[in-house]
Order: structure tokens, then C-alpha cells, then sequence
């Protein structure tokens, strides 16, 4: 999902109990500010919209191109009083990833606990319907992902080390059960799971810089036409393709 320099290709979190949850309580503790779950009532809305105000001014512009000053005049408000809310820039750009990132892969785990009832198709079918389900409301996150991501792991300190955690424990979500529906025949075993991965994971998260909601296709039928794809292939007939 990202476009990591060396990484063949933009999400998720270190642990199987760990994960971008408890990344957001150690860094809440060491600045010194709120979990974004503990705040509520009006202060909560206000924060939220000042969020998605930046998150949008972040894939338009860049996140490095935007300035707290540009957020603070498209909320309408003076620079200082963004300071009331965010302690920096990238306490914004945070909250707006790690939110992506938490959304997605809960929705991932939760699909994986099906393992014992559903093989490794069907698990698959449904990582592409939430990876494209993903696109319109976390639109913003991804395209932050996808232009950002090697600036972000530039800063000093391991504030954004989840990102890469996090895609870590992403693409062995997707690989297992590659591998899984190879082990079991579904899946052709002259194929390398990692490389198939990285293509499946570059056509969803690309997708984000094309696909205009309102168009012929929502991300459900979307998602529908490429798992088709996937599974069934575009050719017909004899197989042409040479063994890897």
C-alpha cells in the first residue's frame, strides 16, 4: 500500500497483541496529550473535523507542502488555536494514518479468524473487498500513504515506525493465505507468493488516484470485477503462460 523505497511496490501493526492501538497509547503517554478515544462531546467533533480538514489538505498538496497555517485558514480559525488541538503537524498526519490503519487491519483480523470456515478463496475475496471498501472513506490516508511515505520514515525518532510494522503484518495476512490456498490446491504453486501479494496490493491502493465515487462502478462492484479477475483470469482456453 505504501511505496517504501525497495519494497517492490502502500497497510499492517507489530505484534499479534501489539498493533497500532497500543503504538497510539505509548505515544499519547510520551507527549502528554489524549487517546483520540477519550475525548468526547463538542471538543471531540471539533477535533475530528479539523482532522479530515488536514487529511484532505494532505493529499492535495502534500504533506510536507502544507503548512499548520493553510489548515488553520481552511478550518477558519488562527494558527494558534489549531495549537489547542495538535501539538505539531505531525501529531495530525498521525492520527489521520494510524485511524486508516486501525480500521483496516481490524477489519483484515477479523476476516482471519474465519479460517476454520472458509478457505483460503474465500478469506482472499474478502481482504480485496476491504481493501477497496477502503478507498472512499479513508481516501485521504491512502493517498497520504502512497505520496508521503518515505518523508515520513525520514523524520527523526520512531514516532512513524508503525508504519512499517504495520505493513510488515499486512503482507503476512495476504501471504498466508496464499501460500495456505497453495498448500491445499486451489492455487497454482508455480506462482511467488510474495511478488503476488505486492501486485494485488499495488492494483487496490493504486486505484485510490483513479477511481471517482459516482462513476459507472461503487468500490463494491469494483472489488467484485477484480476478484473475478484474480481468481478467473483474463485469457481464455489453453493456459499460455511459461512456468516461473
Amino acid at each position: 500500500m505504501n511505496t517504501r523505497k525497495n519494497s517492490g511496490g502502500a497497510p499492517g501493526v507489530a505484534g499479534a497483541t501489539g498493533g497500532v492501538a497500543s503504538r497510539g497509547d505509548s505515544r499519547a503517554k510520551r507527549q502528554g496529550t489524549p487517546r483520540r478515544a477519550s475525548a468526547t462531546g463538542p471538543a471531540s467533533e471539533r477535533r475530528e473535523h479539523l482532522v479530515k480538514l488536514a487529511a484532505e489538505l494532505f493529499a492535495r498538496k502534500g504533506f510536507q507542502a502544507t503548512t499548520v497555517r493553510q489548515i488553520a485558514d481552511e478550518a477558519g480559525i488562527l494558527s494558534g488555536s489549531l495549537y489547542h488541538h495538535f501539538d505539531s503537524k505531525e501529531t495530525i498526519v498521525d492520527e489521520v494514518l494510524s485511524t486508516f490503519l486501525e480500521d483496516l487491519i481490524g477489519r483484515y483480523r477479523k476476516v482471519l479468524e474465519r479460517e476454520g470456515e472458509a478457505d483460503a478463496r474465500a478469506i482472499l475475496s474478502e481482504m480485496v473487498r476491504i481493501g477497496f471498501g477502503t478507498l472512499e472513506p479513508h481516501r485521504a490516508a491512502i493517498t497520504v500513504m502512497q505520496n508521503d511515505w518515505n518523508y515520513l520514515r525520514s523524520l527523526p525518532g520512531d514516532r512513524f515506525d508503525y508504519l512499517i510494522q504495520a505493513e510488515d503484518e499486512v503482507e503476512r495476512m495476504w501471504i498466508g493465505q496464499i501460500k495456505r490456498g497453495q498448500a491445499d490446491g486451489q492455487f497454482r504453486t508455480d506462482i511467488d507468493p510474495k511478488l503476488t501479494y505486492r501486485m494485488i496490493r499495488d492494483s487496490i491502493w493504486v486505484a485510490v488516484r483513479w477511481f471517482r465515487p459516482g462513476g459507472r462502478l461503487d468500490t463494491a462492484a469494483l472489488a467484485e470485477h477484480y476478484i473475478t479477475v484474480l481468481f478467473d483470469g483474463l485469457a481464455t482456453g489453453e493456459r499460455t503462460s511459461q512456468k516461473a
